[in-house]
């Protein structure tokens, strides 16, 4: 998932928040005609994964092990660092955009904004979207394409069909380019599925997927601007349609409990 924008009268609950933006470099570079033939692997896709997770955790503040957004995570996802034959290594980023993400390598960084608005099963339900995203291969497109951008410029480069080496600047713009990357329709239906089958598998409730879109609807219906915050809107369109058919799915399955009106949280959740 992707940043997106808080309501208004959200902002001001969340200013007492101790981050900042994310750091992600500077706008990835255009690309070369040649580059997009480049044959690209999956391992590829994870050592570029590595390189980009790496550069994002030197330059953006992490939580401590002691920091309460940690101990939430791990007591959420402590169980979860294997998870249907995945990797998974977790870790959360003290910044103010709203956004989670999961690469190929098994990194899954969550941000404290978004565990600020999201209860445990909504966290269960976005996190587990992610790692649906790493199981079913969609982020090695997304690396590609985020490679191509930050490293693709000139038809020498791209003329051995080869992933090149990364100096630090090209990691970073790689980063970015990640971030802003956006999956299609059908990469994003399966990965709701995935998400759905995850918590039903683990027995959480599923009705938090529900809620999760719901929230990430009322916050697209906020009337703020488009910013740096609204990237993980953008790319998960039609939330209300997407809370929906979770809806539907858990009444045909038994498992629909009606959560009441959801609303926005006044105050932060992880304390």
């Amino acid at each position: 998932m992707k940043k997106i924008t808080f309501c208004l009268m959200f902002i001001g609950a969340m200013h007492s928040i101790n981050a900042q933006k994310i750091n992600l470099g500077k706008a990835a570079g255009m690309v070369s005609n040649g580059a997009k033939a480049l044959t690209f692997t999956n391992e590829d896709a994870i050592t570029l994964s590595r390189e980009s997770v790496e550069w994002m955790d030197k330059n953006n503040k992490v939580a401590g092990p002691k920091d309460p957004y940690t101990v939430r995570l791990n007591k959420l996802f402590g169980k979860h660092k294997s998870q249907d034959g995945l990797k998974l290594n977790y870790k959360v980023y003290l910044v103010k955009d709203i956004n989670a993400f999961a690469c190929a390598d098994g990194s899954v960084r969550v941000f404290s904004s978004l565990m600020d608005i999201m209860t445990d099963d909504e966290l269960l339900a976005v996190i587990g979207h992610e790692i649906g995203h790493v199981k079913n291969q969609d982020t090695k497109d997304a690396m590609k394409s985020a490679y191509l951008k930050a490293a693709a410029l000139d038809a020498a480069s791209s003329a051995s069909n080869a992933v090149a080496t990364l100096n630090e600047s090209q990691v970073g713009k790689m980063a970015n380019a990640f971030l802003d990357a956006s999956h299609s329709k059908k990469q994003e239906s399966e990965a709701d599925t995935y998400s759905y089958d995850f918590m039903k598998a683990n027995k959480y409730n599923v009705v938090g997927a529900y809620t999760a879109f719901k929230k990430l609807a009322l916050l697209s219906e906020g009337g703020a601007q488009q910013s740096g915050f609204q990237k993980m809107f953008n790319s998960h369109p039609d939330s209300n349609k997407r809370a929906e058919a979770v809806k539907k799915r858990a009444q045909k399955g038994g498992l629909w409990k009606d959560p009441g009106a959801v609303t926005l949280p006044a105050t932060k959740l992880t304390k």
